[in-house]
């Protein structure tokens, strides 16, 4: 399609950039609700046959493709069961955004629950966490408020990277559901020789990216009090 000429460059960009934002953000939500719990459990069973269930699981979902599993999810829950709308539709609203969101925090979902699941088992290794359990300290908190805040610090490292491309615009996921967005603008714009808009939107994901690195930061200080210090 033709650029629209009574638009400027902050315009399209402007009315690209909130669907891109939500669906980062809500793919992003999917990914750590699912991958926390499942790296947690891989890393406390692990060697057990729940770790080697759940490590396979976290290589099926890194493995997938996403090109595939949109198509998939679309045949599953729009054409045989119509639970959710299909492309195209409802894309402002939040019923419109589980399909997509569940196309793209697959994929990154896999990769932090491994990450979640390495970083745990070295954390779980370390002299403090056997100090804590000497104390007489119960498990859960040993886990949770003593390893698992340590084991964070790489998770957000690469969730924060992630989060970034997210911004970045997810083209095929926004081609398959025909979803507005900066990734499906940029592409238009390189095809139609845009300069303009190519320029604007470069600068727009830049400026997201040095953004998501501070709030990644300051996450970081929030997690581990020693960076505060």
């Amino acid at each position: 399609s033709c650029p629209d000429k009574k638009k400027t460059v902050a315009q399209r960009i402007r009315q690209a950039l909130p669907s891109t934002i939500q669906l980062a953000v809500a793919a992003m939500l999917v990914a750590i609700a699912i991958a926390l719990p499942l790296g947690a459990v891989s890393a406390l069973k692990a060697g057990t046959r729940w770790d080697g269930l759940l490590t396979s699981i976290s290589l099926l979902g890194i493995s997938m493709p996403s090109m595939w599993l949109g198509p998939m999810l679309l045949y599953v829950f729009y054409v045989l069961l119509p639970w959710f709308p299909g492309p195209g539709e409802q894309t402002g609203k939040l019923s419109g955004l589980v399909l997509p969101s569940l196309m793209l925090g697959t994929h990154l979902c896999a990769m932090l629950a491994r990450m979640t699941r390495s970083s745990l088992l070295d954390a779980l290794s370390e002299d403090y966490i056997r100090t804590a359990r000497a104390k007489g300290l119960p498990e859960w908190k040993v886990v949770y408020k003593h390893a698992m805040r340590n084991a964070l610090l790489p998770v957000i490292t690469v969730a924060g990277m992630q989060f970034g491309a997210l911004l970045a615009g997810a083209v095929v996921t926004e081609k398959v559901f025909a979803r507005p967005g900066l990734g499906t603008l940029l592409l238009e714009a390189i095809a139609q020789r845009d300069y303009r808009v190519v320029q604007g939107a470069t600068l727009v994901i830049a400026v997201m990216y040095v953004g998501v690195n501070l709030l990644v930061d300051i996450i970081y200080a929030a997690v581990d009090p020693r960076i505060r210090v």
